[in-house]
């Protein structure tokens, strides 16, 4: 998914993110604004995962969302 679309679409995605991500906050997907590299480095933060890992999970929900 192109960057600008995913910015763009953030209000409605918020909540699939919610879902996906559950230890994400509101505040959190505040932050983000539809940034893949801040969305990346949350899940980074609240998982405990390696960058890696995080942007393979966030490539897959983006290709599965659209």
């Amino acid at each position: 998914m192109d960057v600008n679309i995913l910015k763009g679409k953030w209000k409605q995605m918020r909540g699939e993110a919610q879902r996906q991500w559950g230890k994400l906050t509101g505040d959190d997907l505040d932050v983000i604004e539809g940034d893949r590299e801040k969305l990346i480095g949350k899940i980074q933060e609240r998982y405990g995962k390696q960058k890696d890992e995080a942007e393979i999970e966030v490539n897959k929900w983006l290709s599965s969302t659209h």
